[in-house]
């Protein structure tokens, strides 16, 4: 086999396990290397081959990319191709096409496959693309490597892609995710955040507009529909702390996928955390107000007894901005310590529904956090309004929750006792075997109920370490004499399982929080929800 000049400039170029020649056509004109090693063939085997073919499906449009629109002594890459056959591989490609002529050198080393959460275009989710970002900054800071965030919007994507067939929509994504690997660093680090929205760690030089104007001339090999694309960048500081760089790239994200580039793109990190900051304090604000003028609103879900199938007690929950989850929310009143004056407004909503309603046998259980159940000041206003309202004295059940650790577990299994022998009212410790304390908040408080989480309990039916956990949490709380609660149980059928594997011990079962099986357990109960407007979207 003779090697003209032009092969020595691909060979010097590659330093590559394997080196695949590829001629106008798209065919293999030449393979060196170990390509036994990545295809399972000799290197003669793959000669007359049609490239495409060598690389997944999936792929096989970024491959395209990479060796396409090419000029001569113009080499792109590299980026992360997953190979044709079985097992799965993976390799790192980069092209150059030979100076006086069409043909390409394509040089493919040996690399990891791509994880399982990226997309089939080789995409990645925005959570997924923050684990790949990580990656990134960690690498650039040992070699050196000066990385950037861009963010790149294409206007008018979604219209484009409904005027299309389907077939012809998929094929224009898939040249939207090859250019955009392409241009990410190492092929690996490209996100979608939306319909017309997507970001990618790159190498810093390249200026936003001719990033903007390279991509917008690829995408239109694909469509001849206007397509705007409009690019920013931020500087990635690989020496600075990774973990703050992550937030604020998460915040600049966060705002880009809700509202474009046009008034939200930061001229640094600093700058994006910054404003991550004033938006907080100012819902922060927006939260105490809403709080101290009881501006939310209460939804209920049912907690089933297993034996009667009636509803033993239902569990208040608090729901803010049009029954949103107020997950959030809850996480900045802990935060910015609004989360006592919370839990004092509930209990005051609940004894208000408790006083109101006809039906007298109504239990309710409120949440209370671990922060607030160390207050005397909580303590004397339970107690203060459970004396002014005799009628719902054994009606209030308190749920403790881990959102906010036990500082002071014998000062806070003194207020319990206040609660379970002064008002009458049962106390559970929430979410069994969700934090690392658990179990020490099970041997030092005193208590009447545990809610097992509900990891464990949705996959009960199948068996397995999930239900042997629950078996030994049930045990255990048996042994103690306190009852048990299965949260999160999703269908009607869901009882018989938990049934079987605790007709002796487990006591309760908490319906799901999904929308779509509230209802389900809502009938199961048999027992008709307290009527509320908010009692949707549990």
């Amino acid at each position: 086999m003779s090697l003209d000049p032009r092969r020595l400039l691909g060979l010097a170029f590659a330093a590559a396990d394997l080196l695949i020649e590829i001629d106008p056509a798209g065919d293999v004109a030449m393979a060196v290397g170990a390509s036994k090693a990545m295809f399972g063939s000799d290197s003669s085997a793959l000669t007359g081959q049609n490239c495409a073919g060598l690389f997944h499906p999936v792929d096989q449009a970024v491959v395209a990319s990479l060796i396409g629109g090419l000029a001569e002594g113009e080499r792109r890459g590299p980026v992360v191709v997953r190979l044709n056959g079985d097992p799965a591989r993976a390799a790192s490609a980069r092209a150059f096409r030979f100076p006086g002529g069409g043909d390409v050198s394509l040089a493919l080393i040996p690399a990891p496959p791509p994880p399982q959460d990226v997309g089939d275009d080789g995409l990645h989710t925005p959570a997924s693309f923050e684990i790949a970002a990580r990656g990134l900054i960690e690498a650039a800071r040992v070699t050196g490597a000066e990385l950037e965030l861009a963010m790149v919007e294409v206007a008018g994507m979604a219209a484009a892609r409904a005027a299309l067939t389907p077939e012809d929509a998929a094929a224009l994504d898939a040249k939207v995710a090859s250019e955009l690997r392409l241009q990410s660093f190492e092929g690996v680090g490209a996100a979608r955040l939306g319909d017309e929205r997507y970001a990618l760690v790159r190498a810093r030089g390249l200026d936003p507009k001719d990033m903007a104007r390279r991509l917008a001339t690829a995408f239109a090999v694909q469509t001849t529909a206007d397509l705007q694309v409009e690019a920013h960048t931020v500087a990635l500081d690989a020496n600075g702390d990774v973990a703050r760089a992550l937030r604020a790239m998460r915040n600049a994200l966060q705002d880009f996928a809700d509202e474009g580039l046009s008034d939200v793109a930061p001229a640094s990190l600093a700058e994006a955390m910054n404003r991550s900051v004033r938006r907080t304090l100012a819902r922060a604000g927006e939260l105490g107000v809403a709080i101290s003028q009881r501006r939310f609103q209460l939804a209920f879900q049912p907690v089933v007894d297993l034996k009667s199938a009636t509803a033993h007690h239902h569990e208040v929950l608090v729901r803010f901005d049009a029954g949103e989850s107020p997950f959030a929310l809850i996480q900045m009143a802990e935060q910015f310590d609004l989360i006592e004056e919370l839990d004092h407004a509930i209990v005051e909503q609940t004894v208000s529904r408790l006083k109101a309603t006809k039906d007298k046998a109504l239990r309710l259980a409120v949440n209370v956090s671990g922060r607030t159940i160390t207050s005397e000041a909580f303590v004397h206003h339970v107690t203060d309004l459970v004396k002014a309202s005799p009628e719902v004295r054994g009606r209030l059940i308190f749920e403790v929750t881990e959102s906010s650790a036990i500082d002071d577990l014998q000062r806070a299994n003194r207020h319990i006792q206040i609660l379970r022998n002064q008002l009458g009212s049962l106390v559970c410790l929430d979410d069994f075997g969700a934090g690392s304390a658990s179990l020490a908040y099970l041997q030092q408080l005193t208590l009447d109920i545990v809610k097992i989480d509900g990891r464990y309990v949705r996959d009960l039916a199948a068996g397995g370490r999930d239900a042997a956990m629950v078996r030994h949490i049930v045990q255990l709380c048996t042994e103690l004499k306190v009852r048990t609660v299965a949260e999160m149980v999703e269908t009607i059928d869901m009882p018989r399982p938990v049934s079987r594997e605790l007709s002796r011990s487990c006591s309760w079962l908490a319906a799901s929080r999904r929308r779509e099986t509230y209802h389900r357990a809502a009938m199961f109960s048999r027992d008709a929800m307290i009527a509320s407007p908010a009692s949707r979207g549990l």
